[in-house]
């Protein structure tokens, strides 16, 4: 049985957003049970739910928004809180961005470890997946399994690069998060890079906070954290668009390929499909190593 939990004390920090290029301040804020995980547009005095339903565009970034005003890149705070077990918070942002930090989730954790967590006297209600579900699209395939846990498979295939083909599959927990999940940075293609800025984004990308792959190359000066970096951070991002189901899911989610528009699609499909049931009991967490493949 886990209860829900939500931060201790307010903390705050700012940087750039990736897409915009623009400063942007965040304040994360303690919220009591049963409030859920909501954004407020400081600078717009709009509230916004991290729910589904809420998701206005999904090109390059989940982005969700209300009554015109957007928050754009909200995946990867949203994946740290899912993956430290966060159920209510209040994220206070001025600008309409998550800003990038390094392109991982790891600041975004190391400030909520700082602000610590705390249990809240109420039962977490998981969304269990008890029927097998399989949403597909060209090219692209998720499937949700019965499954007392939470576990994620994702194969990935790039049409170029160091690495073409990764496939990655882990059982979700805190521990599991921290050390192989959360240090993933997102990436691109160094020829995408003036198409994108040529359409108003990826104005606040760098070296600094993306891996960028030239051809057959990356080419940080640091190289890769891990060896399939891609493939986890595909996981990352897919925890965080997972998160927007309003609950954890507890299931084996098994992706090929997907990207934010075919998350948001499986999520509503999925809940629509009948196969979730709402629990309030705990999935039993299996100890079991991740398990990574690499192929040229």
């Amino acid at each position: 049985m886990r209860f829900q939990r939500t931060i201790k004390n307010e903390v705050r920090f700012e940087g750039i957003g990736l897409h915009s290029g623009r400063p942007v301040r965040i304040s994360l804020k303690p919220a009591p049970r049963d409030h859920g995980v909501i954004f407020f547009r400081k600078d717009r005095g709009i509230y916004i739910k991290a729910s589904f339903q809420n998701v206005i565009d999904t090109a390059f970034a989940t982005t969700i928004g209300v009554d015109g005003v957007r928050i754009r890149t909200v995946e990867h705070l949203l994946a740290s809180l899912s993956g430290l077990c966060i159920d209510n918070i209040l994220v206070e942002i001025e600008g309409p961005e998550v800003p990038a930090m390094d392109g991982s989730a790891i600041f975004f954790v190391e400030y909520i470890l700082k602000a610590g967590i705390v249990n809240q006297a109420k039962k977490v209600t998981y969304l269990e997946v008890k029927r097998p579900f399989l949403y597909e699209e060209p090219g692209i395939r998720i499937m949700a399994l019965p499954y007392r846990g939470r576990k994620l498979t994702y194969n990935l295939e790039l049409p170029h690069g160091p690495l073409k083909k990764q496939a990655i599959s882990i059982e979700l927990n805190e521990e599991t998060f921290l050390s192989h999940i959360a240090p993933a940075r997102t990436f691109g293609f160094l020829k995408d890079v003036e198409y994108l800025r040529k359409n108003g984004l990826a104005l606040g990308g760098s070296l600094s906070n993306a891996v960028v792959i030239d051809g057959e190359k990356v080419l940080n000066t640091e190289g890769l954290r891990f060896p399939d970096e891609f493939a986890r951070h595909k996981v990352l991002d897919m925890i965080g668009d997972l998160y927007l189901a309003g609950a954890p899911i507890a299931g084996h989610i098994i992706s090929w390929k997907s990207g934010h528009s075919s998350n948001i699609k499986f999520i509503k499909k999925l809940i629509a499909s009948g196969s979730l049931e709402v629990m309030n009991e705990e999935p039993a967490e299996r100890a079991l190593p991740l398990k990574s493949l690499y192929l040229q």
